[in-house]
């Protein structure tokens, strides 16, 4: 099922064009309204999901960087071993390909996350994310589901 790894590459080329064009056009931490719950807000996260260890004073970067390297590597074996008969795990574990890689790109380059999506819901704010994010939590979705309503395999 290695043949996924397009998707993978889409992924990536799409995180790291809207980033592009967020870096490029909008004000750090400053929200350009989209809709009534929907900004492009560009903000940058040394941290994890959720900004976890985002003040750890640096070691994080290459901590987070090494631990998406391997993650990647494993996901490639695991694309390499699936059965043609595996399409949405395929599909899961390409998504969530593109997006580790794509979030690695960034702490090698600028050393943190660039993220700009930013949903609301009055004055509450989701943390901003990304294509990456979006792609690793459709993704880890897919494999949930799939675990739970899926068929097993022959």
């Amino acid at each position: 099922m290695l043949k996924w790894l397009w998707l993978s590459m889409l992924i990536i080329l799409l995180d790291q064009g809207t980033k592009y064009l967020a870096e490029h056009q909008l004000q750090l931490y400053e929200p350009v309204p989209v809709l009534p719950f929907f900004n492009f807000t560009l903000a940058y996260n040394t941290g994890a999901a959720f900004s976890f260890l985002a003040d750890a004073g640096g070691w994080q970067r290459w901590f987070f960087v090494g631990l998406a390297l391997t993650v990647s590597i494993g996901l490639v074996f695991w694309l390499y071993r699936l059965g043609s008969n595996a399409l949405w795990e395929a599909v899961a574990v390409a998504l969530i390909l593109g997006g580790a890689l794509g979030n690695v790109i960034d702490r090698l380059w600028h050393g943190h996350v660039i993220d700009f999506i930013d949903l609301y819901y009055q004055g509450w704010h989701w943390p901003a994310f990304n294509i990456a994010d979006s792609a690793i939590t459709v993704g880890a979705a897919l494999l949930i589901i799939q675990s739970v309503f899926g068929k097993p395999a022959p």
